[in-house]
């Protein structure tokens, strides 16, 4: 063991990241607090905290250090849990190890509560990213995203800014993607939108596969999304799930909006459980599966969607 009482009693940081690597559908679960095994991230938070403060116990030769803090943090991408440990000391030798040690237990425990709905989940890309205190005082990894398994270092490829006039239609419906049903519902919001001066493009998945599509949209950077169908609350309907797992905001009031507008109708507008929000800069929005959600939705969407679209693009009148 090193002999670290000749040094400096310095404030020390350090922090670590790494990811769970996962399916769509499943970080949905997770976004949702769906899963078998509850409270998923408060579980891993407390997880990570503890690990942090047992490290010398875990590793041979560390020190034993008396944290002042240890904070661990969770983000989301369309197909991993990023994790992020920072701790904190005032003493004679740093914590990396703990800020380390931190991420990897947070990540193990991010898996042991997934398994049951993905066994094949991975941990990778953990690592140091920065430090301070000491000898050496501020340290930070040159590159500004994690490596990968070769060690060559890369920086993750920024999205494009999305053109105001570009758009996207998804529609969720089993019997649709098998040919089984004429879709109903994609055509009349193409329409609507082409009209409203955006170049709309369709597709149609099944339920189970509306994760991954809503995933693969967002990276192609529409200035807008909007989902039918998927919103209720039969077994397969996953469509705001897979929303959550992509938006950075949500826009509560907007679907609000849409399911008031509806109930005007129908006493059935309240069973949909339809979400909006923004991812980056592209807005997104689940409109319900029947042609008169779908007619519902758009006509609150009339005067609110030029609006909330320039705003979301740096434009407009702020609310």
């Amino acid at each position: 063991m090193v002999d670290v009482g000749d040094k400096s009693v310095t404030k020390r940081t350090a922090t670590a990241t790494g990811r769970l690597v996962t399916r769509p559908d499943v970080i949905a679960l997770v976004r949702a607090d769906d899963l078998p095994k509850a409270d998923v991230l408060a579980t891993a938070r407390i997880a990570g905290i503890q690990g942090a403060k047992k490290t010398s116990e875990l590793i041979p030769l560390c020190h034993t250090i008396p944290l002042s803090s240890v904070k661990v943090d969770f983000d989301f991408t369309a197909d991993s849990i990023l994790i992020t440990a920072t701790a904190k000391t005032t003493g004679q030798t740093g914590v990396e190890m703990e800020a380390l040690t931190a991420v990897t237990v947070a990540a193990l425990t991010l898996h042991d509560m997934i398994k049951a709905v993905d066994a094949a989940a991975t941990m990778s890309d953990i690592q140091l990213r920065d430090k301070s205190g000491g000898k050496h005082g501020h340290w930070t990894r040159p590159d500004a995203s994690p490596e990968p398994a070769d060690g060559r270092p890369t920086k993750r490829p920024r999205r494009s800014k999305p053109r105001a006039d570009t758009a996207a239609v998804i529609v969720a419906s089993t019997a649709g993607a098998a040919g089984s049903r004429p879709d109903t519902t994609g055509p009349v919001i193409v329409e609507w939108l082409t009209a409203a001066g955006y170049t709309a493009e369709l597709t149609v998945v099944a339920d189970a596969d509306i994760a991954a599509e809503v995933a693969r949209v967002v990276k192609t950077a529409p200035a807008v999304i909007l989902t039918t169908g998927g919103t209720g609350v039969s077994p397969t309907d996953r469509t705001p799930e897979a929303t959550l797992a992509v938006l950075d905001r949500e826009l509560p009031g907007v679907a609000e909006a849409i399911r008031a507008h509806g109930l005007a109708s129908t006493p059935m507008a309240s069973l949909s459980r339809a979400v909006a929000g923004t991812a980056r800069d592209t807005v997104i929005i689940n409109l319900p599966g029947s042609p008169g959600g779908v007619k519902d939705g758009l006509a609150v969407l009339d005067e609110l969607l030029p609006h909330l679209v320039a705003q979301v693009s740096g434009g407009g009148p702020h609310a």
